[in-house]
C-alpha cells in the first residue's frame, strides 16, 4: 500500500488545508472569511459574475457562497444587480469600499503567500505554479482564464 504522502491528490489536498488555515487568519483582521474574499475577488475580476458562476470557479459551494455575498451586502461591500431582461439572475458587483478592502486584503495574502513558497527557489515557485494550474485547469477549467463558465 502506499503511503498518503505518495498520492499527489493527498499532498496538494493537505497544503490546500493548511494554506486555507493561513489564508482565513491573514484574512481575519479585514474580517473577511475565505469564501467571502474569493466573493469579492470574482465581483472585482468580472463585474456582473453571478454567484453560482463564481462559486463555480472558486470550488465554494453556492450555498456557501450566499452565505459570504449576503455577508458582504450588508457590509456595503458588494452590490447585487439584476440585468434588464433578466430579473431572476443576481449580478455581483464590488462597491468603492469592497474595492478598497480587497486591495488591502491582497496585499496582506500576498506576504503569506510569499511566506509558505519561501522554502522553494524562484524558479521552483514558477514551476510549481505552472503545474498545479495545469492540474486547476484540468479539474476545475471555471477556475482559470478562459475556462468554461
Amino acid at each position: 500500500m502506499n503511503h498518503p504522502e505518495r498520492r499527489t491528490g493527498h499532498v496538494a489536498w493537505q497544503i490546500g488545508q493548511i494554506m486555507a488555515a493561513r489564508i482565513e487568519r491573514t484574512l481575519r483582521p479585514f474580517q473577511l472569511t475565505l469564501a467571502q474574499n474569493s466573493a469579492l475577488t470574482q465581483a472585482i475580476r468580472e463585474p456582473g459574475v453571478s454567484s453560482a458562476t463564481a462559486a463555480r470557479r472558486t470550488a465554494i459551494t453556492p450555498q456557501s457562497m450566499g452565505t459570504a455575498v449576503n455577508g458582504l451586502v450588508e457590509r456595503g461591500l458588494l452590490e447585487r444587480r439584476t440585468t434588464p431582461g433578466d430579473r431572476r439572475t443576481q449580478r455581483l458587483h464590488a462597491t468603492e469600499t469592497g474595492l478598497r478592502l480587497a486591495t488591502e486584503a491582497a496585499k496582506a495574502l500576498d506576504a503569506t503567500h510569499a511566506e509558505a513558497l519561501q522554502v522553494l527557489t524562484p524558479t521552483e515557485q514558477e514551476q510549481a505554479h505552472s503545474l498545479l494550474l495545469k492540474l486547476l485547469a484540468s479539474l476545475n477549467p471555471a477556475a482559470v482564464e478562459g475556462g468554461s463558465p
